[in-house]
């Protein structure tokens, strides 16, 4: 369905169209009544249509029907925000011409792929844990690797912090003090947080690829339009409807 013909669609994905946030992200801002349509105050399941005016904390927003999809390369350095009180926030370093927000996050001291788009509906697959999309990523640490750091690593560890146990992946060893590893879950500093607990210290991480998605050369602080063959495969990988069929 092209976004601009429409008749009635939900608020949350109104806003999700203008490659603001995700759907959650904007029921989280419908919630802190941060959204209005047409100057009231909206609600969580509310329908707009092409001729409503809706904006988030006074800015107007208007859905696109013609899809971003891009591939970056995240410095270290850059925090995955939009908050323009971050000096170093990922958008203003990016600066693209057209409203788009990162899929899923990289913290500050990681580099690498990142995923960016006005795509709400890719923004929820890649976000949503029980997909279990893989992401790759290339990890040295400050003291050799032993095989039983990898085996541990492979079958799962408890993170104390966050009370949740990690769920098996795939590690291999790749140099004396490296390795990379499969992931299908995001938890908060995850990889960081599995090495410390098992006694090692992430000196350099780069997320190397999303579900089919390489890194491969492209240049740090570069980004690139993904390929067509890929996006279609990313969009069957994520059970996604392509954006000229919705």
């Amino acid at each position: 369905m092209n976004d601009k013909n429409f008749d009635f669609m939900r608020i949350n994905k109104y806003i999700s169209s203008s490659g603001l946030c995700s759907r959650r992200e904007a029921d989280r801002l419908i919630c802190e009544g941060k959204v209005l349509i047409n100057g009231r105050v909206a609600k969580n399941g509310d329908q707009v249509s092409v001729n409503d005016r809706v904006t988030v904390n006074k800015a107007p927003i208007i859905p696109s029907s013609e899809k971003v999809y891009l591939a970056y390369n995240k410095p270290r350095g850059l925090v995955c925000t939009s908050e323009k009180r971050e000096k170093n926030n990922i958008m203003d370093a990016i600066d693209y011409p057209k409203r788009i927000t990162y899929a899923g996050r990289l913290d500050k001291d990681s580099e690498g792929l990142i995923l960016l788009t006005d795509d709400g509906d890719l923004i929820d697959a890649l976000m949503r844990a029980r997909n279990e999309h893989e992401k790759e990523y290339s990890v040295t640490v400050d003291k050799a690797i032993t095989a039983e750091f990898i085996k541990k690593m492979r079958q799962g560890i408890y993170l104390k912090e966050l009370e949740r146990e990690t769920r098996p992946c795939k590690v291999k060893k790749t140099g004396d003090k490296s390795f990379d590893i499969i992931l299908t879950q995001g938890l908060n500093r995850q990889i960081r947080r599995m090495c410390e607990t098992l006694g090692y210290r992430v000196k350099k991480l780069k997320r190397i690829r999303i579900c089919n998605i390489l890194l491969n050369d492209l240049k740090t602080g570069r980004y690139r339009e993904l390929y067509s063959t890929e996006l279609k495969e990313l969009m069957t990988i994520l059970d996604i409807t392509p954006q000229n069929q919705r």
